[in-house]
């Protein structure tokens, strides 16, 4: 270790120590917070997610809402880096443009499925840092989930949480739409208010305790007469 002396504006003498090389680093990802959540029904989907916008301790936003409209029929929840959140969006809509010209009809919910399955493998080098989850109405028209992860990887659900509040909502859905691990209950059909109360209720509980979600929870419902939208306040500190 190497020292040096010298005089500050008192006239007293300082010293440094010069200890090595400092390292520098810089990462091109950040996580912005955000909760997203989808439920599908015999007839319907709910695509569902806050609005609030973060880093760290700080706000960038308050009304940011992760559920983006595809098509008449398909919703998408993305949460994780912003900037990457808004890239995608931007090629998925590109490419659902392309396809509409190409073929003179819309693509279905489960082929937006396979194709961002594609792209984020494309990109599984220098992955988007983002968690999808798409809902939406399948060629039969029942309600259909799929969850990814950020490099491609897919499976389709009833329901599934993502996000920084997914820890805490994913075992309430277990309960009360998967009934795991419980005997004895009878298995009722979830039904659209009932689905649309359940979603109230778990974002309310999730504000409670996560930093990173609350201000507002947006709500996509997607049935065959198309996607309606609602906002509910959450808390906002």
């Amino acid at each position: 270790m190497l020292s040096t002396q010298s005089f500050g504006d008192t006239g007293k003498m300082k010293e440094y120590h010069y200890t090595g090389p400092v390292e520098q680093r810089f990462s091109p990802y950040t996580f912005n917070g955000g909760t997203v959540l989808a439920v599908a029904g015999e007839d319907f989907a709910i695509v569902a997610s806050d609005t609030r916008l973060s880093e760290g301790y700080s706000i960038h936003s308050r009304d940011s809402p992760k559920c983006y409209k595809l098509t008449d029929t398909t919703v998408i929840g993305c949460s994780g880096f912003h900037g990457d959140c808004l890239t995608l969006t931007k090629i998925i809509d590109a490419r659902l443009k392309m396809y509409k010209h190409s073929n003179n009809k819309a693509m279905t919910s489960g082929a937006i499925a396979a194709m961002l399955s594609t792209i984020l493998y494309g990109r599984r080098f220098f992955p988007y840092y983002v968690y999808n989850i798409i809902g939406g109405l399948d060629e039969e028209g029942k309600g259909a989930v799929y969850s990814f992860d950020p490099v491609g990887s897919y499976q389709r659900d009833t329901y599934k949480a993502g996000g920084s509040a997914s820890a805490m909502l994913q075992p309430l859905l277990d309960n009360q739409i998967g009934f795991k691990n419980m005997e004895g209950v009878q298995h009722v059909p979830l039904n659209l208010e009932k689905a649309e109360q359940l979603v109230k209720d778990v974002f309310i509980s999730a504000a409670e305790r996560d930093v990173y979600t609350g201000d507002a929870l947006r709500i996509c419902v997607v049935t065959k007469d198309g996607i309606t939208e609602q906002t509910i306040p959450l808390r906002k500190d």
